[in-house]
């Protein structure tokens, strides 16, 4: 199945929306909860899975919800379709501050890893699924956990992360990258998780027990302060209750 063609803006910087226009007929994915506001002739739709087989089933459908609760992702997602006769506008919103990640699956091969929970919008087409690390201490040991996400097509998708976006290219070279601080990347790039240096280092530089190495060729996209990260900065400088006596 052919990916629907969707045209979009991104608007703002620090809390942006993705505004995306639908000719009639045409419709996006959206993950549930992300629509900000839409035009009078868009309909919406919950649904199970993503919609990119036609002839799924109910019970392919239960498995590709499924699957989806595994990379972090709710049950349902969110069909936007254009009912009417002229092209119709609709925003949609990240669920934390941070940077919009545009991305067009046809000049990557047609498809992408993502981490849990990036994903936010796509054209109806795109396939998205769950996909196993290929190592088992990546699974035990990377913060994003065993499972990442899979998404494949040839269209638009739009990801997430969290504050300023960074885009790396690598020609078969290595990165090592904070494994929360690590977004996305494309097919040709090999995922490990490793020590952090010695055992002293990784225990008191901050930065982690263990970081995420990725070689090969192909694109990174890597977001600066990744929403656990800010949680955890926020818990630390609320009061702290005052033990009753």
């Amino acid at each position: 199945m052919r990916c629907h063609a969707v045209d979009y803006e991104i608007i703002g910087h620090g809390a942006q929306v993705l505004e995306v226009e639908l000719d009639p007929a045409e419709t996006v994915v959206g993950e549930a909860g992300a629509m900000c506001y839409m035009e009078p002739d868009i309909h919406l739709e919950t649904r199970l899975g993503d919609g990119s087989e036609a002839e799924e089933g109910l019970f392919g459908k239960i498995f590709s919800a499924g699957k989806r609760l595994m990379s972090g992702e709710s049950l349902f997602m969110t069909h936007f379709t254009n009912q009417g006769s002229s092209p119709q506008k609709m925003g949609f919103s990240a669920p934390f501050p941070g940077t919009i990640v545009p991305i067009n699956l046809a000049k990557f091969g047609e498809k992408v890893i993502c981490q849990r929970e990036a994903f936010l919008a796509a054209a109806l087409g795109t396939k998205l699924d769950v996909e196993f690390t290929k190592r088992l201490g990546a699974g035990f040991f990377g913060e994003e956990g065993f499972v990442l996400q899979r998404v494949e097509g040839d269209g638009m998708v739009f990801l997430h992360a969290g504050g300023a976006l960074v885009e790396k290219t690598l020609h078969n070279e290595t990165l090592r990258v904070d494994s929360g601080s690590l977004v996305g990347f494309t097919n040709g790039i090999d995922y490990n998780v490793e020590w952090a240096g010695s055992v002293k280092s990784a225990l008191f530089s901050g930065e982690g027990v263990f970081l995420t190495t990725l070689s090969g060729t192909g694109t990174v996209w890597i977001q600066s302060l990744p929403f656990p990260r800010l949680i955890d900065r926020i818990h630390e400088g609320l009061p702290k209750p005052k033990q009753s006596t």
